[in-house]
Order: C-alpha cells, then structure tokens, then sequence
C-alpha cells in the first residue's frame, strides 16, 4: 500500500452538533465502544502487575489485582449489555474519545489510589489524568519510597495517553468496524500518515517501539555508569524514556532530572524529548521518504526561531551566571518546557530564582509547545507559524499596489499554499487556548496564588507540560486540582471532542 499523508485540518467545522438526533442504537454503540476501551485498559494494568509480582511486592499485587479485576468485570458487563447495533459514525466518535479519558483516568486512578500515597481519590484521578495527558504535575507524597509497579503505572499511562488511550485500547483488543477517523481526530491528531486510521495509530505504535529499545539501551548504561544496579537501571531507563519521548515529564524520583547528577543522561533525555515534539508524519517521512525533509520543514524552522528567541531572553536574563549553568539550567528547562516534556533539574525555589523574565521566557515556550500530530500539547508549532505568517503576509499585502494578488506558501512535506481556511483555524486554536491559560490563571490568583505563578502554572496544565513552580501540591485547594484536571483534559484532546460531546448531551435533553 502506498503510504498517503494529509495537510487538512481534520476537525469538521461544519459538523451542526445542535442536529445531532441520537437514537438507542447510538448510545449503544458509545457504550460498547467504551466498554472495549475498559477492558483494553484493564489488560494494560496487567503490566504493573506482573511487576508487583517480579519484585514481589504484595501491598501493589493487591493493589492492581483489585483494579484489574473491577476494570475488567465492568468492561466485559458494558460490552454484553450494549451490544454493538451500530458501526463507528461521526455521530458517536467525539463523544467516545472525550468520555474515554475521562473514564480511563478514574479507573487508572484506582490502583494508584489503593497505594496509599495519596491524600484523597481527587489527588490520584489528578495524577492519573496528568499521566495519560502526558501533562507530568504530580500529587504523589513520598515518591522517593513508591513501589516499582505503581511507577510503572505511572509512567505506562504516560505511554498510553502519548500514542492515544482510544485507538490504543481498539488497536489492541479488535479491528473496529464503521469510520475510526472520528477516534483519530478527537485524540488530537491532525494528520493522515497511512490511508488507515489504524495502520496510521499501529505505526505510531511501532516508531515509538524502535525509540524504546535505542533509549532505554542508552540511557539504562548511563544510569548503569552512575552506580545504579542493572534492573533498577533498566526500569528507570524505561519510566524515563516514557516520561521524555511521550513528553509527559514524571520522574521515579521526588527531584526529578536532579536525582541522577548526570550531564549525559540530561544530553540523551533532550535528544528524546526533541524526538517526541516531532510530528509523527515527518518521522514517517524521514524513514522512509526523504531525509532532507527534516531541514525544510515549515514545524522544524517555527521551532527553531521561536526556541532561540526565547533562549536569547533566558541567557540575557541569567547573564550574571556562569555559562555552564545558563546551559544546564536554563536551557534545560527552555527545551523541556517547549517540547511539553516538563523534565526539570532545578527544585521550585532556584526554577523561581532564576527571575521573572526567565519564567516569562518559560511560559511563553509552553504555550507554544511542539509539532501537531506529536505526542506534546500547547498551540503547536503549524499554528504558530501560520498566525506570524499571516501578520507578515498582511505586511506584504499593504505594500502592493491595490490590484496585486498574494499568495504565500510554507513547506510541510510539500509546499502548501497558505488559506485562509488554514488561518482561520490556526487562530481558533490560538483563542481557544489563550483563553483557557488565562482562565485558569485567573481562578489561581483568586485563590490567593500570585499572578505569574497561576499564570505559569495555569499553563503548565492546559499545554500537558509539567514544570511547577510550587502551587501543584497536596495541599492546594480542591477546586485548584478540578481545575487544573479540566485543563489537562481539554488541553490533551484540544476541546473540540468536549465541545461536540456537550452538543450531543445538549441534543439528549432536547427530545
């Protein structure tokens, strides 16, 4: 089969989500379809598991034992109740998608709850939710004495939520039958890589396989190097490897990068990170296409001005430091925090310390965050670079003569005529989250936090980045935490799966 790729934007603008009419056999098929999901999930659990087994921890064996017993008996009972009476249509997709990871985050929070390092059931359904948005803010006490399998979840729901819980749990349990495209978009992924929807995710699936093996080889010797005995090094070279190539940002230990003093394995989870903020059509058309790809890309050379604008920023800001710690600090933290990944080798005081003109230089490259069809969140590099070039072709516009016609272009994969259509909604999303980092910013300040921390932590949650500046704790308030949820899930599945399943809700109450 000949391998396609697609430069639309996906989402169907104009989908009436106030003509949607469901009838039984819909709700049906949304249920089913949720209860694959489940049981896809409960399967999943079954490798923290077996590593509760390995280690012989018995409080964890119990732990997963419980959840994967409920997740699967509830999974199996949603699939015989609501048997499948229709195929997968627009009507049901967005729905499904927004509800899964909502479902998906309560049942990966059981587990992690049953551990007792968690003050309330809020703390670990937000853990869960910012493990499968690939966020990274933790509520977790006592990390440094968590079991070895509830970090495996930990870091395993990280994967999950990178290639996308949906078509992970369909790919893995059965062919699904009617139109998956609706799956795929509603995950956040803009692009076609293959023709089929699930070839595309099982691709996906095996790039991320390869990258496994080479990362955890390499970092798993440098770990070894450090000190660190060979299966210890192992399991922290694959939770770091999750944490780095699915940008997600958990760490097995309570200082994150920091714990391990090593200048290398800092180098190698940057070269991981990069890889993970990469859109997942452009790795496709570097392996097999044209390498050459990578330098023209119209992603590749937003990332590269915007980072190195803001790195200018952070070195003129931190100029009364050495440069090798401008380098390993502030650099550091720049590129995690504008590849979503949210590794950080600084504790909350020296991230403050560092000044507010860094912490601006900071927030400013999580909003941005990286490729679409990537496994990172925020605006995205493509609408970022279509909102500036549309300022510069307005510039251009005013210093023609009046009869002139313009038309601009940009490189992704081939050279693209920029729309208006394509403008449009690069600024909807633009809107969308800036709203949504304000919105959040503001309900921290009313709760009594500072504004530039609400501000970077607000952001940190809607972009799926993960650095923090110290508000994300136990101990702030539980309408923070439901707030803070909320962003990670609209943030992750970039709202329009939530706006069309409150359209079909709507739709309900209309009959």
């Amino acid at each position: 089969m000949q391998p396609l790729y697609s430069q639309d934007i996906f989402f169907p603008y104009s989908f009436n989500i106030m003509t949607i009419s469901p009838d039984k056999k819909d709700f049906f098929t949304i249920i089913h379809i949720l209860g694959r999901i489940i049981l896809g999930l409960s399967a999943c659990m079954l490798i923290p598991f077996s590593v509760a087994l390995f280690y012989k921890e018995m409080g964890p064996f119990y732990d997963f034992s419980t959840a994967v017993s409920l997740s699967a008996a509830l999974g199996i009972v949603l699939i015989i109740l609501f048997p499948l009476e229709k195929d997968i249509g627009w009507i049901h997709t967005f729905f499904i998608v927004s509800m899964g990871w909502v479902v998906a985050s309560l049942l990966g929070a059981l587990p992690l709850y049953l551990s007792h390092h968690y003050a309330c059931f809020l703390d670990a359904w937000f853990e869960a939710m910012s493990g499968f948005a690939t966020t990274g803010l933790t509520l977790v006490k006592d990390l440094d004495h968590l079991s070895f399998a509830h970090n495996m979840w930990r870091h395993l729901m990280m994967f999950i939520g990178g290639q996308g819980i949906i078509l992970a749990s369909l790919s893995l349990l059965s062919q699904a039958k009617g139109s998956v495209l609706g799956l795929y978009i509603g995950e956040a992924r803009e692009e076609k890589i293959l023709p089929n929807i699930i070839a595309t995710a099982r691709f996906i699936w095996r790039v991320s396989m390869v990258y496994m093996i080479l990362g955890v080889s390499v970092m798993g010797y440098f770990l070894f190097r450090e000190g660190i005995i060979l299966p210890k090094a192992f399991l922290h070279a694959l939770w770091l490897f999750f944490a780095s190539f699915d940008t997600g940002g958990f760490a097995p230990q309570a200082q994150n990068i920091a714990y391990y003093h090593s200048e290398g394995l800092e180098l190698i989870t940057i070269v991981f990170m990069m890889l993970g903020a990469i859109n997942f059509n452009l790795h496709f058309w570097v392996w097999f296409k044209n390498k050459k790809e990578i330098l023209k890309n119209f992603e590749i050379h937003t990332f590269l001005i915007t980072f190195f604008l803001l790195l200018t920023i952070v070195f003129f800001a931190l100029k009364g430091y050495t440069s090798l710690f401008i380098f390993r600090k502030g650099f550091y933290q720049l590129i995690s925090a504008h590849t979503g990944c949210g590794f950080t080798n600084l504790g909350f005081a020296e991230l403050k310390g560092m000044g507010a003109l860094s912490v601006l230089a900071i927030i400013f490259a999580m909003m941005i965050g990286g490729g679409v069809c990537s496994t990172t969140g925020g605006i995205k590099l493509m609408r970022i670079g279509l909102v500036f070039k549309s300022f510069l072709m307005e510039i251009r516009k005013w210093m023609m003569p009046n009869k002139a016609v313009y038309k601009d272009t940009y490189h992704h994969l081939e050279d693209i005529i920029v729309e208006d259509k394509k403008i449009r909604n690069a600024f909807i999303f633009f809107s969308l989250f800036l709203a949504v980092y304000l919105g959040g910013a503001l309900i921290g300040m009313l709760l009594g936090y500072p504004a530039l921390p609400s501000l970077f932590e607000s952001v940190s949650a809607t972009a799926n980045v993960g650095l923090s500046l110290g508000i994300t704790s136990p101990t702030m308030p539980a309408f923070l935490k439901a707030t803070y949820i909320i962003q990670m899930w609209l943030g992750r599945l970039e709202f329009f799966s939530v706006f069309v399943s409150l359209g079909f809700i709507f739709s309900l109450f209309k009959k």
